[in-house]
């Protein structure tokens, strides 16, 4: 399986709603707080070219946030994009 990374922040409902798809799957998944830490969020910016959170990253493909990833879900292409 891809390595999973997905910045968040903990007042997040929509960070929370990504977590919850992923565990779901039984994915694994690094996170990164973006609470008070302007110079993450700033990387976060930089890579992602999004100021919200969640932004997602399966291999190094940025999938984007939330909504995006349960669409990914709903049209059977999230298996595939997790898959080695």
């Amino acid at each position: 399986m891809k390595p999973v990374l997905i910045y968040t922040s903990v007042t997040c409902g929509y960070c929370m709603r990504a977590k919850q798809l992923l565990q779901r799957k039984g994915v694994a998944f690094d996170e990164i707080s973006v609470d008070g830490k302007p110079d993450v969020r700033a990387e976060m910016v930089r890579k992602a070219g999004k100021t919200s959170v969640p932004q997602i990253w399966i291999g190094s493909t940025h999938v984007g946030g939330c909504d995006d990833l349960h669409a990914l879900e709903r049209a059977g292409k999230l298996d595939a994009l997790l898959a080695d």
